[in-house]
């Protein structure tokens, strides 16, 4: 009796989780692009949180920032959330978008670190340079 008890509670739970849930669209849904921006912000909000500042502290939470700009409220978030999960083609397509952002922005920041590393490097060689032609004319100057 015991088995066929377990065996009717495995059923019923597989048959439940295999159900796909559409849920009705919201009257206040997020728009794809705004949810595209959104979620931008908030990934690299959250991931914000976890770096130090210049007195290696942890306060701020940038997400509640993100929140404000938008206009957002959490509930409103969670929904708009829940409806485009449900929608698994549009919701691949949002954090497609969202990825390709996160790059981009990536390669920017990329880019900028590169031009002011070049940059200091040539201060660094021009202060060389500066070093070496006074050692040199001091040189000069005791020669004479």
């Amino acid at each position: 009796m015991r088995k066929h008890i377990y065996i009717i509670a495995v059923l019923i739970f597989l048959v439940s989780c295999t159900s796909n849930t559409m849920y009705k669209k919201p009257e206040n849904l997020i728009p794809k692009d705004t949810m595209v921006s959104f979620l931008t912000e908030m990934y690299i909000a959250s991931s914000a949180k976890n770096i130090k500042n210049k007195f290696l502290r942890k306060e701020k939470n940038y997400v509640m920032y993100v929140y404000k700009k938008y206009k957002i409220d959490s509930a409103r978030f969670d929904v708009s959330n829940a409806y485009y999960t449900s929608k698994i083609e549009d919701y691949t397509e949002v954090l497609n978008k969202v990825k390709s952002n996160i790059d981009s922005i990536q390669e920017i920041y990329e880019e900028r670190k590169e031009v002011k590393d070049s940059i200091n490097s040539k201060k660094k060689l021009l202060l060389d340079d500066e070093i070496i032609i006074e050692k040199l004319e001091r040189k000069n100057t005791k020669l004479q």
